[in-house]
């Protein structure tokens, strides 16, 4: 390195000021667009690829890469306290009642739904079912789902469309204050009694288990004096209830 190269980079106050030699100021295939996008830039439109399909559209014959090379100056990075929120946290925001809400997330999901019309949309939406889903109005089903129609939302034209498979019946559950939970609860206890034997019995003995579960429940709930009982004492103690009843409960091999 020669003394006036030390010397030009000593006395240099900027980066910029040593940007010198043949290539600066050299005419580019974007000069002629660079107005059109400051304008675009200024207008809030800052997505370098929609830009740079935009003057594409123009004439312009470069590659994206300049487009972006030439935008990334115009970026000013975030301060840490004003980073958007996780897609997550604006999903909690979304799904939780709103007079729930405290006032600062509130605010920051109003904020969010301003610059994004597509949310806004599907947060009314997602409310207006909750509330059909809460307070059993399911007549009002039918005027949700044309309301929904009316947006361009595909996932939730997608859900709909499954609702509208059996209508009557998604109807009904909306309505009526009957539902599942009965039956739902009696396949997780199925399930339980299967799992505490580890998977290693088969349906008979399993049958026979639940419909003697109400036989053997206090004995099997007292404390042993070796401590609690484990799956294989479990299956024993069925064994001898239905061996008393004259039952066979041979496993299948």
């Amino acid at each position: 390195m020669t003394h006036r190269t030390v010397k030009r980079l000593a006395d240099a106050a900027t980066p910029e000021d040593l940007f010198q030699g043949q290539w600066q100021n050299r005419p580019t295939k974007l000069d002629g667009f660079k107005p059109y996008l400051h304008e675009r830039w200024a207008e809030g439109c800052t997505n370098a690829w929609i830009l740079w399909e935009e003057i594409k559209a123009h004439g312009y014959a470069g590659g994206y890469g300049t487009v972006r090379a030439y935008l990334r100056p115009f970026r000013r990075p975030a301060p840490a306290d004003t980073r958007p929120p996780t897609p997550r946290t604006v999903t909690r925001w979304i799904l939780t009642r709103p007079d729930a809400l405290p006032e600062n997330e509130r605010l920051k999901l109003k904020s969010v739904l301003a610059h994004c019309p597509e949310l806004d949309a599907l947060t009314r939406h997602v409310r207006a079912f909750a509330q059909m889903l809460t307070q059993l109005q399911g007549d009002r089903l039918p005027e949700w789902i044309a309301a929904v129609r009316a947006d361009e939302l595909p996932s939730m034209h997608t859900f709909i469309n499954g609702l509208e498979r059996d209508l009557d019946a998604v109807i009904a559950g909306l309505t009526l204050p009957w539902n599942s939970g009965i039956v739902e609860g009696h396949v997780n206890r199925i399930k339980m009694i299967k799992r505490q034997m580890y998977g290693r019995a088969g349906s008979a003995l399993l049958r026979k288990r639940v419909l003697l579960a109400p036989r053997h429940r206090l004995s099997a709930q007292r404390p042993s004096p070796t401590g609690p009982a484990g799956a294989p004492d479990v299956i024993n103690a069925v064994k001898r209830v239905a061996r008393s009843r004259g039952e066979n409960t041979s496993e299948p091999s």
